[in-house]
Order: structure tokens, then C-alpha cells, then sequence
């Protein structure tokens, strides 16, 4: 028979065992990307199920739904650090379109080089995403409305410049471009992987993920973005500098948006005054899904580039499962709602398993 002592020290490694697995649960649990992660996995399983012998697991399916991933996951990536700083950006949009065009505007019209064109198109965005940051300050209305003043403001002068200028909506011959080559191997390299080729977008997009992740757990100016989402006054009473981390903030999620238009303009070698609409709120979307609350304070750049996964495999899963595509915002709009349930029971259980 065992001693009292033995049976003791027994119960308290099972008492030990059960805390460890419970704060392993715990800790699971409160991470943002968790329910991401579920989704992601449960949508891969159904379609490579559904679509397996279409071709949904050949290295050609992967690379579809991985470049429609690539370029909202960059965006999403910029609208999950705004997010999780209490902010939305709906202009992210019109930026995309605008940017294109001032890039293709001054090179194909007026002769410059690539280079110096992308430096503008780029100064271009940020100075939008500085006059978000200002009028939301400034202004105290929401970011929600300002943004999406400015998103039709965009818009707006994009298209009437362009007519005024070239009497069209859309503009080509970017490939006859001083400069157009260099270019082409940053922005719009396709990698063979066997017969098969891959976008380096889809290199930009997880640098991108990973530089966003790093800067949010491992930098103090991370620590500031959490702080300002989470109680911006309580933030400003211990010194975070609230309103240009806000301002920063909004200028790198117009900066995004640049680097979408200048990936587009040079892949398809055009311009369209149009491209980015609706980008936006499927970058919304897909920071949603993956774990980053409306409220702000809470999120991960992992999980919007979940969410940008979920929405390419989406996208390119129903059709290689045959699936009229007319289903796609259905699929999305369900996608939505089970998100924010989920991100609702992940919270909650979270805050449990703290008690």
C-alpha cells in the first residue's frame, strides 16, 4: 500500500497537471488568432475535400488562392495595427486607386521614370493617411466618418483628374516605362516553383506580417498601439504620445494601399481609377476573422494574415468546387458572423480561465 505521503504528493502532481493544462488552455485562448486558425484549417479540410481532385491541391490551386490572399493580407496587415489602435480606415480604398493612378499618370503621360513616379505615388498616400490621422484628432468625429469622407473625396479627384487629362478612366502602356524592368523584378516577380509560378507579392505579405508582429510584441511602440486602443487617456497619463501614434498609424495604412496600387499597376502594366473598391472592408473583414476586436486594444497581425488566407481560399475554393460564384459575399458574410461569435466565446472563455 501506498503511504498517505505518496498518496499525497500524487494528488497534488495531478492538481499540478491539471493547473498546467489549464493555463496552456488559458493562454491558447487569448490569443487573438486562435479562432483563426480553427477556420483556417476547417475551410482547407472542406474544400480539399470538395475541390480536392479540381485542383484545389495541385501547386497551380495553391498559388491562386495564395495571390488573392497576398495583396489583402498587405492591406489587412496595415488595417489590423490601425484596429487594434481603437481606428478604422475606410479611404484604404480609394488609395489604392488613386495611387495607381498618379504612378501611371506621370509616367506614361508626362515621361518620368518609374522610380521618381513611385516616390510620389508614395508621398501621395501618405499625405492622405496624415490628413485621416489630423481630421480624426482634430475633429473628434469618428474615424468611421472621416474616412469614409475621405474615401469619396479620393475617389472623387481621382476620376476627374484623370478625364480632364486623358478623357478615360483607365490608362496602359506602362510596360514602354523608363525604369519599368527594375521595377518589375521588386514589385511583380513571378517564382517557378516546378511548372508553376508564384507572385512575389506573396514574399511582400509575409515580411510584412512578420516585421508587424515583431513591432507588436516585441517594441515599445507596439506596447503603444495596444495602450492607445485599449484607453487612449489612460495611455497620454503615462506619456504614450497618443496622437502621433495615431497619425503614424493612419499614414501606414495609406502606405499599404500604395504598395497594392504599385503591385497592380506594374503586374497588369495599367492603371484603372476604379481598382480598390471594396478592398477595404475585406481588409476589415479579414483582420475581423482573424481575432481583432472593433473596440480596439486586441489583436494580431498573425491572425488578419489568417483572415486574408481564409478569404483567398474562399474565393478561389468555390470555384474550383464549382460553386457559383455569385456565392462568394454569402460565404463571407457567414464567414463575418461566425468570426465575431467565435472572437466573442474566445474572449470570454479567456477571461474564465483568468478567474
Amino acid at each position: 500500500m501506498g503511504s498517505p505521503h505518496s498518496a499525497r504528493v500524487a494528488g497534488e502532481g495531478a492538481d499540478s497537471d491539471r493547473i498546467l493544462k489549464s493555463g496552456l488552455l488559458g493562454g491558447a485562448l487569448r490569443r487573438p488568432e486562435t479562432g483563426a486558425i480553427a477556420g483556417a484549417i476547417a475551410l482547407w479540410t472542406y474544400f480539399a475535400f470538395a475541390a480536392g481532385d479540381s485542383g484545389f491541391l495541385t501547386l497551380g490551386g495553391t498559388a491562386s488562392y495564395l495571390e488573392v490572399s497576398a495583396q489583402l493580407g498587405i492591406l489587412a496587415t496595415a488595417v489590423c495595427l490601425l484596429m487594434i489602435g481603437g481606428e478604422f480606415d475606410l479611404s484604404i480604398g480609394s488609395v489604392i486607386g488613386a495611387s495607381g493612378m498618379v504612378l501611371a499618370l506621370l509616367t506614361v503621360e508626362y515621361g518620368w521614370n518609374i522610380w521618381p513616379a513611385i516616390a510620389m505615388a508614395v508621398l501621395v498616400s501618405l499625405g492622405i493617411g496624415f490628413i485621416n490621422g489630423v481630421l480624426v484628432l482634430r475633429t473628434g468625429l469618428p474615424s468611421f466618418i472621416i474616412t469614409l469622407a475621405t474615401l469619396f473625396v479620393v475617389r472623387g479627384l481621382t476620376i476627374a483628374i484623370t478625364r480632364q487629362i486623358t478623357g478615360r478612366t483607365q490608362l496602359g502602356g506602362m510596360r514602354d516605362v523608363a525604369g519599368f524592368d527594375g521595377a518589375q523584378r521588386i514589385f511583380a516577380e513571378r517564382v517557378a516553383v516546378g511548372s508553376v509560378e508564384f507572385p512575389i507579392s506573396i514574399a511582400w505579405w509575409l515580411v510584412l506580417t512578420l516585421v508587424a508582429t515583431v513591432v507588436l510584441l516585441r517594441t515599445p511602440f507596439g506596447n503603444w498601439i495596444f495602450g492607445v486602443g485599449g484607453n487612449a487617456q489612460a495611455a497620454r497619463n503615462v506619456g504614450v504620445p497618443v496622437s502621433r501614434v495615431k497619425i503614424l498609424l493612419f499614414m501606414v495604412s495609406s502606405l499599404a494601399g500604395c504598395l497594392v496600387a504599385i503591385i497592380q499597376v506594374i503586374s497588369s502594366t495599367g492603371a484603372d481609377v476604379l481598382r480598390g473598391q471594396q478592398q477595404e472592408f475585406y481588409a476589415i473583414i479579414a483582420v475581423v476573422i482573424g481575432g481583432t476586436l472593433l473596440t480596439g486594444g486586441y489583436g494580431s497581425a498573425i491572425g488578419a494574415a489568417l483572415g486574408a488566407l481564409i478569404f483567398g481560399m474562399v474565393r478561389q475554393g468555390i470555384v474550383f468546387a464549382g460553386v457559383d460564384a455569385d456565392w462568394f459575399q454569402v460565404f463571407l458574410g457567414g464567414m463575418l458572423l461566425i468570426a465575431g461569435l467565435i472572437n466573442q466565446f474566445v474572449r470570454s472563455r479567456a477571461t474564465e480561465s483568468r478567474r
